[in-house]
């Protein structure tokens, strides 16, 4: 099967039929919209999800709140927004963008975080997933800085501000968040 299409990684000593080669690769061809995407954890689609990469860091396994977020710019129309894959219908998105704000995919990757935090409760704890590694330097370099530092000239201070005083109270409280970068439209739901 050529990786354009897919690629697939079996144990050695496993032997895939051709036929079922060539149903998958058949499948890979469709063209179409994307699938809306439904994590199942149970019967022969579990074994495809904790095969993914947060599968094996045990990321479905996570008892409370699991959130994929992300950022979207087509055609100058930016937006923000999350899913919570524990709660089918808990779904959050905004427009975000005015010329004087800008529009970087950091910034918008901000705000879909800054979304998350403000609709899990302080003492729920939470497993984010994204797939901008800006985000996680942005918000490493200012954790555990103390009350007294500023963010003047910091990019997206605005957004990354209320993200920090957010995060300062949950960890206040005890509550375990966790930041995870997941690669980019790669299968997961995340993206």
């Amino acid at each position: 099967m050529s990786e354009e299409y897919a690629s697939c990684w079996v144990r050695q000593a496993c032997h895939v039929a051709d036929e079922q080669k060539a149903a998958l690769q058949k499948a890979a061809r469709v063209s179409g919209g994307k699938d809306k995407c439904q994590v199942r954890l149970k019967g022969r689609e579990r074994d495809y999800w904790m095969g993914t990469e947060i599968g094996m860091l045990r990321g479905y396994g996570f008892q409370r709140h699991v959130i994929a977020g992300d950022s979207t710019d087509k055609k100058g129309k930016t937006g923000a927004g999350y899913n919570n894959l524990r709660r089918k219908k808990k779904k959050q998105q905004c427009k975000l963008g005015r010329e004087e704000e800008g529009s970087s995919s950091n910034r918008l990757e901000l705000a879909a975080f800054l979304l998350a935090l403000r609709d899990t409760l302080i003492k729920e704890p939470l497993l984010y997933l994204c797939d901008n590694q800006s985000l996680l330097k942005a918000v490493n370099r200012w954790i555990g800085e103390g009350e007294k530092v500023t963010l003047v000239g910091a990019p997206d201070a605005d957004i990354l501000a209320a993200a920090i005083e957010i995060l300062r109270k949950r960890t206040a409280a005890g509550t375990a968040t966790f930041l995870v970068k997941v690669k980019a439209h790669q299968g997961e739901p995340a993206n």
